[in-house]
């Protein structure tokens, strides 16, 4: 018989060189593809004209980037038109938000054969943050949509409208996209939306997001997609977190689609070298086979896909798509409880089944899952980056590293609670590991209640279940028992969501019926318990690294490792006094940390991963008075220079108004005073009685906030003239963020009598004063992200009636 530790080596290469090929991007096809193809190459020549340089919304750069895409839709025959439009989106909360401003979407269409019919729209937004040029967010898919609408052109006249919809204002807050479904005649008409986005610079597109009653849409996205990678899993997901595309529009005003994006390579999000060289060419090409082929099937097609239940569905192996409605996910469960079953039987007929070791395969899972996430708390904390947009940085321009810092972590605890286990006598020790790593996490950072509650929990669950050494047999059915609750418990919940589980917990429970729950009979059994092992451990690797590059939660890795537990238990658990299994899970859990000690003290920084700098001069506009700002944490030296140029001291401060960034320190020195022009704001009484607060910002400020406080109950707010849920509540800041608007934005409102409005207001000009010290060369280590090098005028007014 094979050794077990050779198989298990042998598994877990296989499973992470499957689950790497499964993460590839396609080979971008050039120039020279044929016509009825996509070209990455093609769509290229589009995407370097449009991330040039950074283009905000209501920056000369985008009006360039909108006159470009009007001749490029004008050669395709779209007949291009510019929806100019003033829109905002109200977001309710302690202090209400109204986030909007003038955008211009440019619009094209492709006539089909019913104009009446129900339209598709393909939409991407052609606006970038400041401070990068957007190569994948979103000129990639602006490039995409181009390239498809000339493919489709050239296939002949489609059974409906096709629409090109380019918004602008995505990164000012979905305001385009609002603007067009809310007033744009063709929106009446749109019966299909697919979206295309990107949180990275690489990695394959994954369509994640669906509209409600997706079961028609997932058969057709399914039967057509060359190569999907998807899963009901994020459509679940997507629906808990604060995220939004501009998908979030359509979706909510119940029209069905399919949303798209890659998210590898975050270093690139909303940074300055998201220029088009870095921008991976196969994750381009991935997205536009996927969304040609969905595009086209919507578009040819005698009918768009109807509304039906939610499928649950999922990638299995390679780019195969398994789709199923959640009431099957009953019959997962049922087939795996009665595979468990069946091990049980055949390790009791082997006369190697004890019940009592269950109870310890239940806690000993409880325990990997409470250690390993507590483990996972501390490395994050050991790499010494904090939390955070920018503080991420450090850690994701060393991203590979890291990533497997957290695997050899995840392996070492997996192998040390199996050892635990089934050695027995390691009550103390195995408690002593999570205290210890739950204890750790306050020390070597702030102080963390979380991590030592649950290293604490892990030290009293091996308490009570690492006693005398436990049989394979039980402890294997404990963990397929505990994983079994799990599952039925989403079933019942998140039907959508349980196969996460299920399909691992399935495939461990046929690898124990095969192998009498590892007691080995037949003699192949350890070879097919592998074979299933490796095949369902690459797709547990796989949500493993899609959830990694996803979220900064590196303690719900946990949960994956405790999914790997489930495929791998007979061939990591150890035999009774063996003590060579602890030793070797000890070693590789030091070798885990080693590696998290080298991800923190590697110099991160280069040309082609810059460390982020955010610096503002912020200036009093009634008085001059100013300041130099770092608004980004843990700064570079260069930042530090810029702030102490005038010669005042480096000090913690608050943010200035408006700034919607980082969290983390803030840093601000003394400057010379300046005098750039501030906002005009003024109280106006309307004609119809009505009163008017109106900002008007000075030539070049190109974003606006207004922050209003009522001391009386105002009525009938407005916003240029539209209504809007604000200064309800006396007392009560209420503040607009606009973008954009060379004309300003007035908040109008109605009084019964005498009152006070308070308002405080912020101006951002993305240029440094010109009577100011000019800004030091930056090194190549180092990059101005997002309003770096702004000059940004703050003030506050109290207008009387």
């Amino acid at each position: 018989m094979l050794r077990k530790d050779v198989l298990v080596a042998v598994v877990l290469a296989i499973a992470l060189i499957a689950a790497a090929v499964a993460n590839m991007t396609p080979r971008p096809l050039g120039l020279d593809a044929p016509a009825n193809v996509f070209s990455a190459g093609r769509a290229m020549v589009d995407n370097r004209v449009i991330a040039k340089v950074p283009h905000p919304t209501g920056s000369p750069a985008n009006y360039a980037v909108r006159n470009y895409l009007v001749s490029r839709m004008t050669q395709l025959g779209l007949s291009p038109q510019i929806q100019r439009i003033d829109a905002f989106q109200e977001r309710p909360g302690k202090e209400p938000l109204v986030i909007g401003g003038v955008v211009e979407n440019v619009i094209g269409v492709l006539p089909g054969k019913d104009r009446s019919a129900p339209a598709l729209a393909l939409m991407a937004h052609y606006d970038s943050v400041p401070g990068s040029p957007g190569a994948a967010d979103d000129a990639a898919g602006v490039a995409a949509g181009l390239e498809i609408m000339r493919i489709l052109k050239a296939q002949g006249t489609p059974a409906r409208d096709v629409v090109l919809l380019l918004t602008d204002g995505e990164e000012a807050g979905l305001v385009g996209a609002t603007g067009f479904f809310q007033s744009h005649p063709l929106a009446r008409r749109i019966g299909f939306v697919i979206n295309m986005e990107a949180r990275g610079g690489g990695g394959p597109a994954n369509m994640f997001e669906t509209a409600a009653a997706n079961g028609a849409v997932v058969d057709m996205f399914r039967k057509v997609a060359p190569s999907p990678a998807s899963s009901s899993l994020t459509v679940y997901l997507y629906k808990q977190l604060p995220n939004d595309t501009d998908f979030t529009v359509p979706r909510e005003a119940g029209i069905a689609g399919l949303n798209y994006a890659f998210i590898a390579r975050q270093f690139d999000y909303h940074s300055p070298v998201s220029t088009p060289e870095n921008l991976s060419q196969g994750s381009l090409q991935h997205l536009g086979d996927e969304v040609l082929a969905t595009a086209r099937e919507s578009a040819f097609a005698p009918a768009l896909p109807g509304k039906a239940p939610d499928k649950v569905y999922s990638n299995t192996l390679g780019s195969y798509l398994l789709a199923y409605p959640p009431l099957a996910g009953w019959g997962v469960l049922a087939v795996a409880l009665a595979l468990t079953a069946l091990g049980v039987w055949r390790a009791r007929r082997a006369d190697a089944f004890v019940w009592a070791d269950v109870a310890k395969g239940v806690g000993a899972a409880l325990y990997l899952l409470l250690t390993s996430a507590t483990l996972f708390m501390l490395a994050r904390r050991v790499t010494g980056a904090g939390f955070g947009f920018y503080d991420q940085a450090k850690l994701l321009a060393n991203v590979h590293l890291w990533e497997l810092a957290l695997l050899v972590v995840g392996i070492g605890a997996l192998l040390y609670t199996a050892a635990a286990v089934g050695r027995g006598r390691m009550r103390l020790a195995a408690a002593g590991l999570a205290l210890l790593a739950g204890f750790l996490c306050t020390a070597v950072s702030d102080w963390n209640l979380i991590g030592l509650g649950i290293g604490g929990a892990g030290a009293v669950v091996a308490l009570l279940a690492f006693g005398r050494p436990a049989g394979v047999a039980g402890t294997w059915t404990g963990v397929l028992g505990l994983a079994f609750l799990a599952a039925l418990a989403l079933q019942i919940m998140a039907p959508t969501a349980a196969f996460l589980i299920a399909w691992p917990l399935a495939f461990g429970a046929l690898a124990g019926a095969v192998s009498g729950m590892g007691t080995w009979r037949p003699i192949a059994a350890p070879l097919i318990v592998a074979v299933l092992a490796a095949v369902g451990l690459q797709w547990v690797l796989s949500y493993a690294h899609g959830v990694f590059i996803g979220i900064d939660m590196v303690e719900v890795q946990a949960l994956f490792v405790w999914l790997s537990a489930l495929l791998l238990w007979p061939l990591i658990q150890a035999e009774p006094e063996e003590t060579r299994p602890r030793t070797v899970a000890l070693i590789v859990l030091a070798v885990g940390f080693a590696v998290v000690g080298l991800v923190r003290t590697i110099p991160p920084w280069s040309a082609r991963h810059p460390q982020p700098a955010i610096v503002a001069y912020v200036v009093q506009g009634a008085t001059g008075q100013a300041k130099r700002f770092s608004l980004a944490p843990n700064p570079p030296d260069w930042a530090r220079t810029v702030l102490k140029a005038d010669g005042g001291h480096i000090v913690k401060d608050d943010a200035p108004g408006g700034w919607r960034g980082s969290q983390g320190d803030i840093l601000s020195a003394w400057a010379k005073p300046v005098n750039p022009l501030p906002p005009a704001v003024m109280l106006n009484r309307v004609i119809d009685g009505s009163l008017e607060v109106r900002i008007v910002p000075p030539v070049g400020a190109r974003t606006l906030t207004l922050d209003i406080r009522p001391t009386g109950k105002l009525t009938h707010a407005t916003i240029n003239g539209r209504p809007v849920k604000l200064l309800t509540q006396p007392g009560q800041w209420n503040r607009i963020y606009w973008q954009g608007a060379a004309e300003g934005v007035a908040v109008g409102f109605r009084a019964k009598g005498p009152g006070v409005i308070d308002t405080r207001y912020t101006a951002t000009t993305e240029a440094w004063p010109t009577d100011a010290k000019p800004l030091p060369k930056m090194p190549p280590k180092v990059s101005g992200n997002s309003i770096s090098g702004s000059t940004i005028v703050t003030g506050e007014q109290r207008f009387t009636w």
